[in-house]
C-alpha cells in the first residue's frame, strides 16, 4: 500500500470543554426548537376569576387569570403610563370570542387579561394566539355581573381603611368607620368604560340600586354605601366604600349581591 492509506489524518478533534460546549448549544437549540413549535395549552379548568382563583365568575370588564404551559416564551408586564392596556404583548393575544381582550401580564404559565367590557352576557370562548401558533379554542360563559372579593389571605377580604392602610388583624376595621372594599365583575358604570382604557375618574355602578353588601347574611342599610364603582387608576377594579354600622359583629362574613349574583360565601372582614 502507497503511504498515504498508512498515514494518521492529521485531523484536529475539539477539546473535551469545546465539545461539552458544542453538545449543549446543540441542545439549547433543539428545546428551543421544539418549544417554538408547542401550541399554548389550557383548558377551560385552568381559567379563573383573578379575585377568588374559582373557575367560574367571569363578566365583561373583569379579570381572568389563565394557567397552562407554552403560553408565551417570556414573562412581561404592563406599565399604565400609556393610559391604554395592549390586546398583544411579547406576541401574545388572547381572544374572548372574536374580540381579543386586553392584557396585564404573560409568563410561559400564566397570563391576566381583561375581558373587553361590550361583551353581551352568554356563551364564549377563550382562544390564545402566541406569535401565530394558536392554542385550543374553550368554552366559558359570561354573566352580566360576577361581584368577586379579592382576599389578602384564605377568607379574609383585601379592604382599606378610608386612609388607604391595610384592614388587618393588627388594625381592624372599627363601628362607624369608612372602609373600602375591592372587587370585580360589579359591571357597568355611569358614565360607561371604554374597552382597554385604564380609567381616570370614578364612574358609579348602573345597576347601583341592585347593589347589597351582606354581613352575615344581613344586607346593610344601602344609605351605608357611600360609593360603589369603578377606581380610578385602575382597570376592571371596582371599590365599594362603606360606612359599617354599629355595632358591628366579629369578624362578619361579607358578600357581595348584584341581582341574582353574590359573591363567593365564607371570605370575612376583620374587625374589632
Amino acid at each position: 500500500m502507497g503511504k498515504s492509506a498508512l498515514a494518521p489524518h492529521n485531523k484536529i478533534m475539539p477539546a473535551p470543554s469545546q465539545m461539552a460546549a458544542v453538545l449543549l448549544l446543540a441542545s439549547s437549540l433543539e428545546a428551543l426548537a421544539q418549544q417554538t413549535t408547542l401550541a399554548p395549552s389550557y383548558s377551560t379548568a385552568s381559567i379563573a376569576n383573578a379575585a377568588t382563583n374559582l373557575t367560574s365568575g367571569f363578566a365583561p370588564n373583569s379579570i381572568v387569570s389563565i394557567y397552562g404551559t407554552n403560553l408565551a416564551f417570556a414573562t412581561a408586564g404592563v406599565t399604565t403610563q400609556s393610559g391604554i392596556l395592549p390586546v398583544t404583548l411579547n406576541g401574545v393575544t388572547v381572544y374572548v370570542g372574536n374580540t381579543p381582550g386586553y392584557i396585564f401580564f404573560v409568563s410561559p404559565q400564566q397570563i391576566n387579561v381583561l375581558i373587553p367590557v361590550n361583551l353581551n352576557p352568554g356563551p364564549t370562548s377563550i382562544t390564545i394566539v402566541r406569535q401565530g401558533t394558536a392554542g385550543p379554542t374553550v368554552p366559558i360563559v359570561l354573566t352580566a355581573t360576577a361581584p368577586s372579593l379579592f382576599e389578602i389571605a384564605p377568607n379574609t377580604i383585601l379592604a382599606t381603611h378610608a386612609d388607604g392602610s391595610l384592614i388587618t388583624s393588627a388594625a381592624p376595621a372599627r363601628p362607624g368607620e369608612t372602609i373600602i372594599i375591592y372587587a370585580i365583575g360589579l359591571g357597568s358604570t355611569v358614565p360607561a368604560q371604554n374597552d382597554g382604557i385604564i380609567p381616570s375618574r370614578s364612574a358609579k355602578l348602573a345597576n347601583f340600586a341592585s347593589l347589597n353588601v351582606l354581613l352575615n347574611g344581613t344586607a346593610v342599610d344601602p344609605s351605608l354605601i357611600q360609593y360603589a364603582g369603578i377606581t380610578p387608576g385602575c382597570a376592571g377594579l371596582y371599590q365599594i366604600n362603606l360606612l359599617l354600622p354599629t355595632p358591628l359583629p366579629a369578624n362578619p362574613e361579607i358578600r357581595i349581591q348584584i341581582g341574582p349574583q353574590i359573591s363567593p360565601a365564607a371570605t370575612n372582614l376583620l374587625t374589632q
